[in-house]
């Protein structure tokens, strides 16, 4: 499976060939309708022209594979290229998955982000969530993935259910380690945890 700068590659090239090939195909469609037929057409024109001037793809899919084995896998809704920074991609409803080579996997979502291709980064913004086997689930304002290595870095205060109680932090990092043992998540500034004991057996 291509990786996410043969994507950004592939995406970008054929957008400028497909698109406008798209919108002239729709045009001609149009004019023919026009002449054989009274009825309105079936594609409105304000349609093409948001088709032609948009620029975007939907669900684009694209994976990559770390040193220690572990998938990264990234789609979304959509995906359309940053016109003020050609190596950015804008991306509606991103979904991370990352299938560690221990067995353990990690599910990251957000509603608006931005891919570099140069950095191999996804800036996620807004609300955002991270769910993992291992029972933690955790919401920000912000998260940065690093697409090469599956690291994970929390850009403010989140809120934290774990499997031993709740937890609140100002920042986490949660890495893939390089010896295939899973993943480690580091809590920092200002940790609190409230303790959920496990209720006794009768």
């Amino acid at each position: 499976m291509a990786t996410y700068n043969n994507f950004h590659t592939w995406f970008v090239g054929w957008v400028k060939i497909i698109l406008p090939l798209i919108a002239i195909a729709l045009l001609s469609t149009l004019f023919l309708f026009a002449r054989t037929s009274t009825d309105e057409p079936d594609i409105p024109i304000a349609q093409i022209e948001e088709l032609a001037r948009e620029q975007q793809i939907t669900a684009p899919q694209f994976s990559s594979v770390t040193d220690d084995g572990s998938v990264i896998a990234v789609s979304a809704r959509t995906a359309k290229p940053d016109m003020e920074n050609d190596d950015t991609l804008l991306v509606a409803d991103l979904v991370i998955d990352v299938d560690s080579a221990d067995g353990t996997t990690m599910n990251v979502t957000s509603g608006m982000s931005i891919l570099n291709s140069k950095a191999q980064t996804a800036r996620l913004n807004g609300l955002s969530r991270v769910t993992t086997s291992s029972g933690y689930t955790m919401e920000t304002v912000g998260l940065t993935a690093n697409l090469l290595t599956g690291e994970i870095v929390s850009d403010g205060d989140l809120e934290i259910q774990a499997p031993f109680g709740e937890l609140s932090a100002g920042k986490v990092r949660i890495m893939i380690s390089k010896d295939g043992t899973g993943q480690q998540m580091l809590f920092t500034q200002g940790v609190r945890l409230l303790y959920t004991p496990e209720p006794t057996q009768p």
